[in-house]
């Protein structure tokens, strides 16, 4: 019997589980590619491991990377509107052997890991990190 494809795994946990749409899949691994990177993670064994406070910064720096002040609003679109909606969406793929954990993975591991307010839309506010516009005549 022929092993399904990653598209045909994606989509069959898209439809037990239509919460999340099946770009945020797409997006949570091309974010975690970013996060091995980010990390210097080696390309494969068992120090490769990401966890689960690791995959939410990477997340949250690819997200601003890739989608700027949108990242939000993409994220919330998706379904996404929390952290703990990423250790679902791990979990849902590791149920269906797309990723691996280690004994001590949990989804636990996602829950309080940041405020999505603050951490997506509060870098583009004035006087954000982010704030890239020059402030308006008279202020200084």
């Amino acid at each position: 019997m022929k092993k399904p494809s990653y598209e045909e795994v994606l989509n069959q946990v898209v439809r037990e589980d239509p919460r999340y749409d099946a770009q945020a899949y797409e997006f949570l691994r091309e974010a975690l590619d970013f996060t091995i990177k980010l990390l210097n993670k080696p390309a494969e064994g068992p120090t490769r491991h990401v966890s689960g406070g690791e995959l939410l910064e990477g997340i949250r720096q690819y997200a601003l990377q890739e989608f700027g002040p949108m990242a939000l609003t993409v994220l919330n679109r998706w379904g996404v509107r929390r952290c703990e909606d990423f250790g679902e969406m791990v979990f849902n793929l590791v149920d269906k052997g797309i990723l691996g954990k280690t004994d001590r993975d949990r989804k636990e591991d996602f829950g309080g890991g940041y405020d999505f307010e603050q951490a997506f839309r509060q870098p583009f506010l004035a006087g954000g990190k982010a704030d890239l516009r020059a402030p308006p005549r008279g202020e200084s």
